[in-house]
């Protein structure tokens, strides 16, 4: 029987299909809405996406889902951000000029640029593309059995900045290392595809399903 609801938000991100599959193999109730008043009712919110930053916030207001989720997690209730649903949480972005996000968790997304830096440019190509290891102290309730050194899945070209030390949950290495998990208070956010990433991308979904 399934016990754990979800409230996947749906503006014509690509990748939902696949997301929602990865919450149900685990054991999740998954119900797709574009309507803000069932994400604010909501018990527990995924927001994924694929793309560019500014379509996808652009389809978000559209809808009147950028509030609905700012309130909602205002509310207390857990958010979950996963690739480019991860970078809206950020305060704005400057993929294609700078656009604004979500607000909830203080920071940037910016692009991968390694352009005048001679042991790195050539060397690391843009996208960042395939898997990769996540590095954490283990304390996240959301990285349970997930140990530090985990291979996950990445697509992406942008990264999350964030302007809070104590934010940052998992990094990654990349020419550098970036943020690729990140979580404030009920605000959580995951830059790799859980959906793509196996047995510990589904585990770190099933330690979503169990958080308070």
């Amino acid at each position: 029987m399934k016990s754990t609801n979800i409230t996947m938000v749906d503006y014509g991100a690509s990748n939902i299909r696949s997301a929602q599959k990865a919450f149900e193999a685990v054991g999740a109730a998954v119900e797709l809405t574009a309507d803000p008043d069932v994400v604010l009712g909501a018990r527990k919110l995924v927001l994924p996406g694929v793309g560019a930053f500014g379509a996808g916030m652009n389809a978000l207001r559209e809808r009147g889902l950028d509030s609905a989720v700012t309130t909602a997690a205002a509310r207390g209730i857990p958010l979950l951000g996963i690739c480019l649903g991860m970078q809206f949480l950020f305060e704005e972005s400057d993929e294609m000029g700078t656009h604004w996000g979500l607000g909830l968790v203080p920071g940037h997304v910016t692009r991968f640029n390694f352009a005048g830096e001679e042991d790195l440019n050539g060397t690391y190509k843009v996208p960042h593309m395939g898997w990769n290891q996540i590095e954490h102290d283990q304390s996240h309730p959301l990285l349970k059995d997930v140990p530090s050194g985990s291979h996950t899945y990445f697509v992406h070209s942008y990264y999350c900045v964030p302007a809070n030390k104590e934010d940052v949950v998992a990094v990654t290495q990349y020419g550098r290392p970036f943020t690729s998990i990140v979580s404030r208070g009920n605000v959580h956010g995951i830059q790799f595809h859980p959906e793509k990433s196996q047995k510990r991308g589904l585990q770190l979904i099933k330690n979503y399903l169990e958080m308070d």
